[in-house]
């Protein structure tokens, strides 16, 4: 180790969280230092014509002189920092920003760091906040619309020699012009369009009934006044269509093959309904959970208004913007040339680094610390939907980042259930299309 030139710094607070640290770093200190590193290197430096070890010291302060002391001067600042951050306990958020002063007086270097610091949190009560805790009790009518949604996707399509109707699905060929000429965008070819599903214009919507294969129409078609084209804004264009094929929709039975189709290997349709109920219990305790969850998260926010580093919301935004690609990635999307900005996610990445505060205060000062025996619930909880429960378990506790995942989890429940229990909750009724939703 070698040593650190003295130094001399003193503290500025600049705003609510920036603080600033002048520092003088003594430039014998600093030659000192050099000689040091220099001589350090000298021992294994390799030079053509000399063995390791016996390159002249002039030779490798010429070569290496400016890596060395720009080394000595990046250690003093940095021990200079360090100690002033040490010595008043400041709790840095991210990394200084070093910039050199031009006032340092002879035989010195001037040097100014400018950080931010995490803020003071002193935590407000949350008993004068109102929460609504939507309720919602699975029944028979609730497992039965799911077993509908269900059937509905899995309805297959035959062909059929019968005018079209509402929920056909048609292939069709299609060409508009306006004043006779194609525009872009107006023509297709093998175009699979359902009937009534409201995928085209209302002129074109209508044509779509009634029509056979083989039936060839010309039509008006009227775009509306604000369409994103403007070229054909407030526009009346004509289309010309053919009928390749028309497709009747068959909605499964809720019968045996049925079940077998949703996993139940002897199709037995008792069992099926038990697993769909089960499974939608589990998924609506879950979104209970979520809505209960983003009030209390406003609620904390609303009487904790605090200020956050920008270091903090930037590195959190970057991170958000990173995870956005490698999820567009995944989805099949070439995200090479496609730019994922941070500054997209500044809003959001704020609020995830207010709440990450606030609830780190949380859990210290109320002893909301997660207990094993809650991440093991969780992780239970997660495993009981695969065909073995125990390898998932495993598998859980064998990758520290997914128990951490479950850790979280754990520990946002534990704030939730401290909230609910301060602030004013009033449980509610939530129809159940308007929690799966499906209300539209």
């Amino acid at each position: 180790m070698t040593e650190t030139a003295t130094t001399a710094a003193a503290t500025e607070a600049v705003s609510a969280l920036e603080r600033r640290i002048d520092m003088t770093v003594v430039l014998a200190d600093i030659d000192k230092d050099v000689d040091q590193r220099l001589k350090q290197m000298s021992r294994s430096v390799k030079m053509a014509g000399f063995r390791p070890g016996k390159v002249p010291m002039k030779m490798v302060a010429q070569q290496y002189g400016g890596q060395a002391r720009s080394e000595a001067i990046s250690a003093a600042v940095e021990k200079a920092y360090g100690d002033k951050v040490r010595e008043q306990n400041l709790r840095v958020a991210g990394y200084p920003r070093i910039e050199p002063k031009a006032d340092a007086v002879e035989g010195q270097l001037g040097f100014t760091a400018i950080f931010e610091v995490y803020p003071e949190i002193s935590l407000n009560e949350v008993s004068g906040e109102a929460i609504e805790k939507p309720t919602l009790s699975v029944t028979d009518v609730e497992v039965d619309k799911t077993l509908e949604v269900l059937r509905k996707q899995r309805t297959t399509y035959n062909a059929t020699d019968r005018a079209s109707e509402n929920g056909d699905r048609l292939v069709i060929d299609f060409v508009g012009r306006k004043n006779g000429e194609e525009f872009q965008g107006g023509k297709a070819n093998d175009y699979t369009v359902m009937v009534g599903g409201g995928m085209m214009l209302p002129d074109f919507e209508t044509q779509l009934v009634g029509v056979k294969v083989a039936d060839q129409k010309s039509f008006d078609v009227a775009f509306p006044a604000d369409y994103q084209a403007a070229e054909l804004a407030g526009n009346t264009v004509q289309f010309e269509m053919t009928v390749k094929k028309v497709e009747a929709p068959l909605v499964p039975e809720i019968d045996a093959e049925f079940a077998r189709q949703l996993g139940v290997a002897d199709g037995d349709t008792s069992k099926m309904r038990a697993e769909v109920r089960s499974n939608l219990e589990r998924e609506v305790k879950k979104r209970l959970l979520a809505k209960v969850k983003e009030q209390v998260m406003d609620a904390l926010l609303k009487v904790n208004p605090i200020e956050v580093p920008k270091a903090l919301v930037q590195m959190e935004s970057e991170q958000m913007a990173e995870a956005a690609k490698r999820d567009m990635e995944q989805r099949g999307m070439m995200m090479k040339n496609i730019p994922v900005e941070p500054s997209w996610f500044t809003d959001q990445a704020a609020r995830r680094v207010k709440l990450g505060l606030l609830l780190a205060e949380l859990v210290r000062s109320k002893d909301l610390h997660v207990k094993p025996e809650q991440v093991r619930a969780i992780v239970d909880e997660f495993a009981e939907t695969f065909e073995d429960p125990k390898e998932v378990v495993r598998w859980y506790y064998s990758q520290p980042q997914r128990l951490a995942e479950a850790e979280a989890l754990a520990l946002e429940n534990n704030v939730v259930s401290w909230v609910l229990a301060s602030a004013k909750v009033t449980e509610t009724p939530i129809a159940f299309d308007v929690l799966m939703g499906n209300a539209a």
